[in-house]
């Protein structure tokens, strides 16, 4: 049995009370220790920030429920645009239990590298130009977290911009459906998304010797037959001022051709409602946004931890809502004791149709689950909600990393409009038209040759 040593409030108050202080994360604990010593969840925080059902008193548990009947109850724990979904269109969100244990937030590989940092004494610091460096050596960031605690809105940036996907390589092979106001289907692609790290990797090294790169980013559409065989690819530079190379092959011209920085807030194909930008709430490099500010730190309910469809064909999620009764992936929440709540503009982009964006990090893991922009005017534009876990499925089966154990990536993003109405499912699927597959950390050498040259998109386009 467990003595409560706070009163009921304690938490929230203590979290209100470190906005702006420069105190990491965790309460009765810190979260490097946690990770480090792979501590349960419950020695960071009191009882009542860690479940749903503590925290509103019983109101709300793991396994029920969220509708417009009582989704009230908890509207302080959601994003704006999660709400009215809920409350206004239908959509419902099943609660499961809050993650405890650190091997439940992230790839076992990226989870190992953090804890031999800390061991190792290795941290991360800013340089004079406001790049991430390690500390001590003013070389390339050794690999994991880089700001397990951070104390300013830009290292929690960090966090997300150095290592989106956690792997040295990431292959995602994706499904997305785009529905209108009325919810039917308007659009749908089969498209792979690869990422590779250069720096910033879980082995510590940097690749080929790149040290004036961070990453490469490739996306080929497989389908539908209008956009087959066109590609982009993004050229991540280290020095985080610079923006990315994009270059393009389009197969209708049969050429590759580069694009100004400002295509990241465009729609790369008709239909969807994401932009290159949202990527992973750190779509371009972290000095091209600033102002960055914490402006709260709270428990949230979001898909930080959510279900794996593992076992149906194609890892297809069940869906629900909206006027067709199809807008809503069915995706599981969970509960955070405490999220960073972050606000940023696009300060190096002046013709940007963003006015800022606001995205809420998980401190378990120092990764998003939602991340609104909002246009010029102020008002609520898209949200880019992103569920994440591990892919093992209610029935045991498992998805595995090289390793062994069980893997770690997002399953699911709702992109949706709620200005236009219009809903993006960008789903991560085990296989997408053309033959491709989802995997992780495949031989990086032969996965550069593949997919991170112009001569590499050039040749995908036309097989």
């Amino acid at each position: 049995m467990r003595i409560r040593k706070y009163d009921f409030n304690w938490g929230r108050r203590e979290l209100m009370k470190k906005v702006g202080t420069g105190v990491g994360a965790g309460l009765l604990m810190p979260m490097t220790k946690v990770i480090a010593e792979e501590r349960d969840l419950s020695e960071a925080y009191p009882d009542e920030l860690m479940s749903i059902d503590m925290y509103t008193k019983g109101k709300i548990k793991p396994g029920d429920t969220l509708t417009a009947d009582n989704v009230d109850i908890v509207k302080e724990l959601l994003d704006d645009i999660v709400y009215e979904q809920i409350k206004h269109d239908g959509r419902k969100v099943r609660i499961r239990a809050t993650a405890t244990k650190p091997d439940q937030w992230g790839p076992k590989a990226f989870l190992d590298r953090t804890r031999k940092n800390k061991q190792q004494g290795i941290e991360a610091a800013l340089d004079a130009n406001g790049n991430l460096v390690t500390k001590g050596t003013g070389g390339p960031w050794m690999g994991g977290m880089p700001f397990p605690n951070p104390k300013t809105g830009l290292e929690v940036q960090y966090n997300a911009a150095e290592s989106w996907g956690r792997h040295d390589y990431s292959q995602y092979a994706i499904t997305e459906q785009d529905y209108g106001p009325d919810g039917k289907m308007s659009y749908k692609y089969d498209f792979v998304w690869a990422e590779l790290q250069l720096q910033g990797r879980t082995d510590g090294t940097v690749f080929k010797d790149k040290h004036d790169l961070l990453r490469y980013q490739t996306v080929l559409f497989t389908a539908s037959a209008d956009v087959a065989g066109t590609s982009f690819m993004s050229t991540w530079y280290n020095d985080q001022r610079k923006f990315p190379q994009l270059v393009g092959y389009l197969p209708q011209f049969r050429r590759t051709r580069t694009f100004p920085a400002s295509q990241r807030f465009e729609p790369l194909i008709p239909g969807v409602a994401w932009f290159l930008s949202d990527a992973w709430a750190a779509g371009d490099p972290a000095l091209t946004w600033g102002d960055y500010k914490i402006v709260a730190r709270k428990p949230m309910l979001g898909a930080f931890n959510t279900n794996w469809y593992g076992d149906s064909p194609n890892w297809e999620p069940a869906r629900s809502g909206g006027p067709a009764g199809n807008t809503y992936m069915d995706y599981e929440f969970d509960f955070a004791p405490e999220c960073i709540v972050l606000d940023s503009k696009p300060v190096k982009y002046p013709r940007s149709p963003v006015g800022y964006r606001r995205t809420w990090m998980d401190t378990r893991n120092m990764q998003f689950a939602s991340c609104i922009r909002y246009d010029r005017n102020g008002k609520l534009w898209v949200n880019f909600e992103a569920g994440l876990g591990q892919y093992v499925s209610p029935k045991g089966t498992v998805f595995k990393e090289k390793d062994g154990s069980p893997a770690w990536s997002w399953m699911y993003v709702h992109a949706y409009d709620i200005q236009r109405k219009r809903m993006s499912h960008i789903m991560h699927s085990e296989s997408c038209f053309g033959g491709y597959r989802s995997s992780f950390d495949d031989d990086n050498e032969k996965m550069y040759q593949k997919w991170f040259t112009q001569e590499a998109i050039q040749r995908l386009g036309t097989v």
